[in-house]
C-alpha cells in the first residue's frame, strides 16, 4: 500500500513537473482601451504574435496610455506590465524620466514616417494626424481654421480630451500652442464657450460626439476611413486647417522590470513586421510605420493629408508640459 501511494505522489509530481515545463511565457501589454478593444487591433495582433512565437500575449486596456503609464509608475518594479504601448512621442521623453524602461536595440531610421524619429527606448508602430470630425449632414460649412472654430455662432460645441490624461488632449495643446505661441492663452479663452465638456480619453469624446451632443469631435484625420469601411458611411469628415495639423505618432517600449524582456523585444520588432502593419490601417484607423506588398483601402485615398506633420520635439514638450498646462487651465477658468 506505501509502495502505491509514493507511485501515486512521483505520477503527480512528475505530472506537475511536465506541467510547469510546458507552461507559456504571457508577455503583458499595457495600453489605451480603443487598442485592446475586441474592435480593436489586439485581437488580430494577439492571434498572429501567438502563431509566430510560443506564448501567451495579454492586452491590458485602459481608459488612456498616459493613465496606463501611470499606473505603471504606481505599480513600479512590481508591475505585470512587460511593455507599455500607445504613448506617443509628446509624452514619451516624460516616460523615460521615470527610468522605468529599458532600450529596444531596434534600428528605427528606416521606418516609413513623415519626420525624422530617434529613441533608445520608446519604438514608433502608427502615426496619424490631429483634427476635428464633424458630420457633413449636420453641419454644411464646418470651421477651416482655429480662427474660425473659435468665431463659430454660440450654440456650436465642441467635445476635446484633457491633456493630463489624453495624449490627444495633449496634442491638442500642443497644437494651439505651434500655431498661437505666447498667444495660446488668449486664444484659449475664445474657444472656451465652445467646449461642450472634456473626456479622460479619445473613447468617450468620439461617443459624445456620435450620439450627436457635439458639432465636432478632437479625432485624427484617419477617423473617416472607420465610417467608411466598416459603416459605409461617408458623411464623416475632418476639418483641413489651414493652419496645418499636429501629428502624433505611436510608440511603445519595454519595462526594465519584464521577466520577459528577450520576447517583449521580439514583440517590438515584430511592430515593423508587414503582418502587424497591415493590421493597423483596419484595425488603429492609422498608418502603418513601415511599407507592406499591401495597399491602404482605398477609403484612405479620401482622407485629408496634410502637406506637413507639425511636431515639437518631445525634450522641449518634457520641459515646458505643465507651464503649458497650466497656461490652459487658467484660461478655461470661469
Amino acid at each position: 500500500m506505501l509502495k502505491q501511494i509514493r507511485l501515486l505522489l512521483l505520477t503527480i509530481l512528475l505530472s506537475i513537473t511536465a506541467l510547469a515545463g510546458n507552461t507559456k511565457p504571457t508577455l503583458t501589454i499595457y495600453t489605451y482601451d480603443a487598442f485592446a478593444a475586441s474592435w480593436g487591433p489586439a485581437p488580430k495582433i494577439k492571434e498572429a504574435f501567438e502563431k509566430e512565437y510560443d506564448c501567451e500575449l495579454k492586452f491590458v486596456g485602459l481608459s488612456s496610455s498616459i493613465g496606463a503609464l501611470r499606473k505603471i509608475q504606481l505599480e513600479g518594479k512590481n508591475t505585470k506590465a512587460d511593455i507599455l504601448l500607445g504613448l506617443d512621442t509628446s509624452i514619451a521623453q516624460t516616460a523615460n524620466s521615470t527610468g522605468l524602461f529599458t532600450t529596444h536595440d531596434l534600428n528605427t531610421t528606416k521606418l516609413d514616417l513623415p519626420v525624422a524619429y530617434s529613441d533608445e527606448n520608446f519604438v514608433p508602430f502608427d502615426y496619424s494626424y490631429f483634427a476635428f470630425v464633424y458630420d457633413e449632414n449636420k453641419l454644411k460649412n464646418p470651421p477651416l481654421s482655429f480662427k474660425e472654430l473659435a468665431a463659430m455662432p454660440e450654440d456650436f460645441k465642441i467635445v476635446i480630451q484633457d491633456p493630463r490624461s489624453s495624449t490627444a488632449g495633449l496634442g491638442l495643446l500642443l497644437w494651439v500652442k505651434e500655431v498661437y505661441k505666447e498667444k495660446a492663452g488668449v486664444y484659449w479663452k475664445k474657444l472656451s464657450p465652445h467646449i461642450l465638456t472634456i473626456t479622460k480619453g479619445w473613447s468617450e469624446a468620439y461617443g459624445l460626439f456620435l450620439r450627436g451632443e457635439a458639432d465636432m469631435v478632437l479625432s485624427y484625420t484617419t477617423s473617416p476611413a472607420y465610417h467608411i469601411i466598416e459603416e459605409k458611411k461617408t458623411n464623416y469628415k475632418t476639418a483641413h486647417f489651414k493652419e496645418g495639423h499636429y501629428g502624433q505618432i505611436e510608440v511603445a517600449a519595454v519595462l526594465k522590470s519584464s521577466k520577459h524582456k528577450e520576447l517583449a523585444k521580439k514583440f517590438l520588432a515584430f511592430m515593423h513586421s508587414e503582418t502587424f502593419a497591415d493590421i493597423i490601417p483596419t484595425a488603429n484607423w492609422a498608418y502603418p510605420v513601415v511599407k507592406t506588398k499591401k495597399s491602404l483601402p482605398a477609403a484612405f485615398d479620401t482622407l485629408t493629408m496634410p502637406k506637413e506633420m507639425l511636431l515639437v520635439d518631445g525634450k522641449i514638450i518634457a520641459k515646458n508640459r505643465k507651464v503649458i498646462i497650466n497656461e490652459w487651465l487658467k484660461a478655461l477658468e470661469r
